[in-house]
């Protein structure tokens, strides 16, 4: 168990003007985050950066957009955008964050008072650590296809079934899924949300080795696996609403730019190494790309805003996610066509002023359009539930 506490603060962060609270946060950052971890060619590990994890829950920062009264910063959407991308400036890594970016919000929403009681302290302690337990084998865009089952049997349900390209699942002391629990009705009814701790027997967890010889995704089985029925979210039957929402919550962060920010900076980074920045068609290139990140981020702090005044997301968030993941892939191929011939040499390419790694993000890039809902599903609820277009 970690003994990290976090720390309460009075400072209201948002009375600060942007440019005072952009210097406190970029200090703090320059200071304090381990010079060895700026910015990670993979997904880093929970005993990788578990350290820094604790340091921002010691000083109150892990949850930047947590209100004050459950433990976070409180900020506004303008300042939570300043916070991102001093982070991205100074390559700052994403720790396994399911629990504060996920579950924590949803809980805020939705839980009982118990649930976020036992819970959302834990979340900021790094007690537990959350994975998703959504996608399935053959149930990946249409999610509500799902089969893993729970059963009602006295004061548990029995759950039985797989999930897969379950994020960092080995590093994780919980998983949040949804399972169905009747099967009478349209596929879209009879879901639950179910809390469970990874800890209970019959869990299992097997890595998936990607092309980049990661294992950032997991499969995850469960065989008669008996979780408590007081920790299912919402009302039995009606997790899809659950599902929903978090659905909201995740494609939010698909299409935060911070992404988008990291690789605008490596393409930048690496052009002015290879003395690109006064190449005509270069720089057209990266000037669209770079007013695409400039509005990503416009348009992320305006649902930002919304999830803020406590409204509920409509299915407009799509075009957040097409568009974050999009760009950020429209910045991996450029960053591999100006290395030209090494473009697509696996690991760092040394380049005047230090190395270059540029398949690392092309890879990242080519499932992210995928996960949190394919972008053909995303187009397809935009043209139906925003466009009104005859299906």
């Amino acid at each position: 168990m970690n003994t990290a506490a976090t720390a309460p603060s009075s400072t209201d962060w948002n009375a600060m003007d942007n440019e005072s609270f952009r210097a406190t946060v970029r200090a703090f950052f320059e200071t304090e985050y381990p010079s060895e971890l700026r910015y990670p060619k993979r997904r880093l590990r929970w005993a990788e950066i578990k350290h820094w994890f604790l340091k921002l829950s010691q000083k109150g920062w892990v949850a930047p957009s947590w209100p004050t009264q459950y433990g976070g910063m409180g900020l506004t959407p303008e300042k939570l955008i300043i916070f991102i991308e001093e982070q991205e400036r100074w390559g700052v890594g994403r720790a396994p964050d399911m629990g504060i970016t996920m579950v924590g919000p949803l809980l805020i929403q939705y839980g009982t008072e118990e649930q976020r009681a036992h819970y959302l302290p834990k979340i900021l302690a790094g007690e537990n650590i959350w994975c998703q337990g959504y996608s399935e084998p053959n149930s990946g865009s249409d999610l509500a296809s799902l089969r893993t089952e729970a059963v009602v049997d006295g004061d548990d349900f029995i759950v039985n079934g797989q999930k897969i390209w379950t994020t960092l699942a080995q590093d994780a002391t919980h998983i949040f899924l949804l399972v169905r629990t009747d099967k009478s009705g349209k596929k879209q009814e009879g879901i639950s949300f179910l809390l469970a701790d990874m800890s209970i027997p019959g869990i299992r967890v097997r890595p998936i080795r990607n092309i980049a010889g990661g294992e950032d995704f997991c499969e995850v089985f469960l065989e008669n696996v008996r979780v408590p029925r007081a920790n299912i979210v919402g009302q039995l039957n009606k997790g899809w609403t659950i599902a929903k929402a978090l659905l909201g919550f995740e494609r939010i962060f698909l299409g935060s730019p911070k992404q988008s920010q990291y690789a605008l900076a490596r393409v930048q980074e690496a052009a002015e190494r290879l003395g690109l920045l006064d190449d005509a068609g270069f720089v057209d290139r990266y000037t669209k790309l770079a007013l695409d990140v400039a509005d990503l981020g416009t348009l992320y702090g305006r649902f930002i805003e919304q999830v803020k005044r406590g409204e509920a997301l409509g299915p407009d968030v799509s075009m957040l996610k097409i568009f974050g993941t999009e760009t950020y892939s429209r910045l991996a191929d450029l960053l591999v066509d100006i290395l030209g011939a090494n473009g697509g040499t696996p690991g760092s390419i040394e380049l005047p002023g230090g190395p270059v790694d540029a398949l690392t993000s092309f890879y990242n890039a080519r499932p992210a359009t995928i996960y949190g809902g394919s972008n053909e599903i995303q187009r397809t609820i935009l043209a139906a539930n925003v466009l009104k277009l005859p299906a």
